[in-house]
């Protein structure tokens, strides 16, 4: 008897019905999200509703088409993921074959860079990575990490200037 309970209590705590599910499944396979990423997906919807329940939120109307709504948004927003990962990428690619006079050279500066990255406070180092290596606008770090722009600017300049600092403090550029 407390096996059904606590089995009822369980499946009436799962946001998503089986056919929900499912709909959730197909949309994020259309949406061009693999195999493999559509667990997460789900999960990802789930998380979505019932964050929205602890914030005291009414359930959606319909919560399948809300639920497939989310779905097509993450699978947009697992295309540009991708597509900014394909971009460092491309940038890092890029960066190994400008002509150095050696080999030493770039690895003496890639070190110090690594190292003046690691210094940073976490908040500059988070900007800093997200529009030079993640190659995000100013707009899109503040949307992202809910911060007014000038605050991204700010922590932008401040961990350029403390990187070149550091990178002329050792001599390497």
């Amino acid at each position: 008897m407390l096996r059904r309970k606590a089995r009822r209590v369980q499946e009436d705590d799962d946001p998503l019905d089986a056919a929900q599910e499912r709909r959730v499944r197909a949309v994020l396979a259309l949406g061009g999200v693999p195999q493999t990423d559509l667990p997460d997906g789900v999960q990802q919807v789930r998380l979505r509703l019932l964050e929205r329940a602890a914030k005291g939120d009414e359930a959606p109307r319909d919560v399948s088409a809300w639920a497939a709504v989310v779905a097509s948004n993450l699978a947009m927003d697992w295309h540009r993921a991708k597509r900014r990962q394909e971009r460092v990428g491309e940038r890092l690619a890029s960066l190994r074959q400008l002509e150095h006079p050696s080999g030493e050279d770039t690895s003496v500066l890639s070190m110090a860079v690594a190292q003046g990255l690691d210094e940073l406070p976490d908040q500059q180092r988070q900007v800093l990575v997200l529009r030079f290596f993640a190659d995000l606008p100013v707009r899109g770090i503040a949307e992202e990490l809910g911060i007014p722009e000038g605050t991204v600017k700010s922590r932008l300049h401040s961990a350029v200037r403390a990187l070149r600092d550091r990178l002329h403090e050792d001599e390497v550029v």
